[in-house]
């Protein structure tokens, strides 16, 4: 007798452990992991991106280091100086103050950005013209602008950061004379961040 109240302990010990294993299996394979999972922490993840180009935007357009950017350029090859054969910088920043700015607040291995800009042709329409390029954005890209104003005076950039002896006027530059008067033209600056 005193053996079968140890095997029906035992018994009892075996079923309860295989209950809870059971209840744990089950409990895993009906928690699905999603990559919309961590979605929130991602969100504000990119909000915090997305705040940070706009503060880099609004602090560089205060000092000119935007409208200087978009002024290096070498008419010669019809690109920005440094760039690769295409005109615009391939994986890198540009050599400029506001480059420097998007490598101290982008330097992470996990981040790659684009930098663009529209601006108005001869007839009106709206084109584009790249700056910066590290590849194809994600879906979670975020994206910031902001309007920077181009003067018929303004001088072309060389190599050295210094006037050309030529302004916007009268060079070969990728956005044209768009409107009467002093105004040559007004550009918009975006930029795309995304996770990699």
């Amino acid at each position: 007798m005193r053996d079968d109240r140890a095997q029906g302990h035992t018994l009892e010990g075996i079923v309860a452990a295989l209950l809870i294993v059971t209840s744990v299996a089950f409990a895993l394979q009906v928690t699905a992991v999603t990559p919309l999972t961590a979605s929130t922490a991602s969100q504000h993840v990119e909000t915090q991106y997305e705040h940070a180009a706009t503060g880099v935007l609004a602090s560089t357009a205060a000092s000119d280091e935007i409208d200087t950017t978009l002024r290096y350029w070498n008419e010669s090859s019809a690109g920005f100086h440094g760039s690769a054969d295409n005109g615009f910088y391939v994986g890198t920043a540009p050599p400029t103050p506001f480059g420097d700015n998007l490598n101290e607040t982008f330097d992470d291995p996990g981040v790659a950005y684009n930098v663009d800009v529209t601006y108005v042709t001869s007839d009106g329409t709206l084109a584009n013209r790249r700056v910066v390029h590290f590849g194809q954005p994600t879906d979670t890209a975020v994206t910031a602008t902001r309007t920077v104003v181009l003067y018929d005076t303004d001088p072309v950039l060389d190599r050295n950061h210094e006037p050309t002896g030529r302004t916007l006027t009268n060079a070969t530059y990728f956005a044209p004379d768009a409107y009467d008067g002093h105004l040559y033209n007004v550009v918009v600056v975006e930029v795309t961040i995304w996770r990699l």
